[in-house]
């Protein structure tokens, strides 16, 4: 039997946190001693039992498992410290049975080659490492001017009108940041996250869309204040001043402990186990979930192809983690064309895309407009924050300062808002 599998079953035993934690599913283990082991446990975790020899001498078909000396065995292989790599193994011993299995089946019903493709295109989707710290990625940037290329109550959003009329993020609510595409929606949740983890929350970015290396690179030229442009080649791009910055670019962004998952495709049930790691691994820091963008999360179910049903799931989804974790969750949208075809562009909530039950699970609904993007000849080129729906407070308009260059987002100094 495997030994990865022995691993895997006594470190939940010996830390009973990692079976909330993992992402892996009974059927997903080779051995159905183990499958059934792991069933028995989820269903003394949910009972709100422990899942430990004592409770398992309690119960009856104990011998079915081997009794005591094959789970006190599997204890001996218990090794928390190496909990992820193992997890890594069994998936990938997992993900071997399974193409097997499809190529079996696929011989067997002579399906066609871009069947068999997709099949395995989606079981090879599936991984544990799409993780990157960005205290690594800054690390891993870190040279690149001189290189050639190859805790508190709520989260600050750092809009000093935003945060009168909203109180900032608050635990437990879900945030809808909406807009058409090239509005700077990326922009604002990177300011926010930026700006939490500053203020002592863990950002935790679920990018859905942008690689780590684009949301690094733009996280760097909205806080040295460098054009985005430069980014592509900083050694021969930035200016001597600007290199001169930019260890402190770094040095500051690394202060945040931002958290970037970019694997696309993304479950809820995978989000809630990443960020629960991470709970663990920063226990003194809330965290705050931002997710980039709402209809590239993956449903549980296919409903059919009905997308306002899959929609639905997910807002729904959405609330109960930002419950359950007692923090903010930010989810990003698209909004749908409708927009386009009227004289006057700013965003309603009817221009929510496929909106499912956004509208009323959504405790603040923001949306983004720049008169700039439609009018090339306009003078303003401020960014408004328009705040559609506010549970606890009122609605309105915030104008912020947005260099759509460097992605910076910043305070206007005065006659910014707009309450309605």
């Amino acid at each position: 039997m495997s030994i990865a599998e022995k691993t895997f079953l006594g470190s939940l035993m010996k830390a009973e946190y990692l079976l909330k934690d993992t992402v892996i599913q009974p059927e997903q283990l080779e051995s159905t001693r183990h499958q059934e082991l792991m069933r028995r446990m989820m269903e003394l975790s949910r009972a709100g039992k422990n899942i430990d020899l004592i409770t398992f001498t309690t119960l009856p078909d104990l011998e079915s498992f081997g009794g005591m000396s094959y789970l006190s065995e599997l204890l001996s292989y218990a090794d928390v410290e190496k909990f992820d790599g193992t997890e890594k193994l069994i998936l990938e011993q997992w993900k071997e049975r399974e193409k097997r299995n499809i190529l079996s089946i696929a011989a067997m019903n002579d399906w066609e080659i871009a069947k068999v493709i997709a099949e395995l295109d989606k079981i090879n989707q599936m991984k544990l490492t799409d993780h990157m710290s960005l205290q690594q990625a800054l690390a891993n940037i870190y040279e690149a001017p001189w290189e050639d290329q190859m805790d508190l109550k709520t989260a600050t959003t750092a809009i000093k009108k935003l945060d009168e009329v909203t109180g900032g993020f608050q635990n437990g609510e879900v945030t809808i940041l909406a807009a058409r595409p090239s509005m700077g929606k990326t922009d604002v949740m990177l300011h926010f996250a930026k700006m939490a983890g500053w203020a002592g929350y863990l950002p935790l970015v679920f990018s859905l869309e942008m690689p780590e290396r684009l949301i690094t690179s733009r996280l760097i030229a909205s806080t040295g204040g460098f054009n985005r442009a430069k980014m592509r080649d900083p050694k021969r791009m930035l200016t001597p001043n600007q290199k001169n910055r930019w260890s402190d670019v770094i040095g500051d962004l690394t202060e945040t402990h931002m958290q970037i998952f970019d694997g696309a495709g993304q479950t809820i049930a995978e989000m809630r186990a990443k960020t629960r790691k991470l709970m663990h691994q920063f226990p003194n820091k809330k965290p705050i979930i931002f997710i980039d963008y709402l209809t590239l999360i993956q449903s549980s179910q296919f409903y059919g192809g009905n997308s306002h049903l899959q929609v639905t799931e997910i807002s729904k989804s959405l609330k109960t983690m930002a419950k359950d974790f007692d923090c903010p969750v930010i989810c990003l949208a698209q909004l749908n064309r409708s927009v386009e075809s009227r004289a006057n562009k700013r965003p309603m909530m009817s221009d929510i895309r496929e909106s499912g039950s956004v509208e009323q699970d959504a405790d603040i609904i923001l949306f983004l407009y720049r008169e700039a993007y439609y009018d090339k000849k306009s003078e303003d080129h401020s960014l408004e924050i328009i705040v559609s729906k506010n549970r606890n407070g009122p609605v309105g308009t915030i104008r912020v300062n947005y260099n759509e260059h460097t992605g910076r987002i910043e305070d206007q100094k005065e006659h910014s808002l707009t309450l309605v």
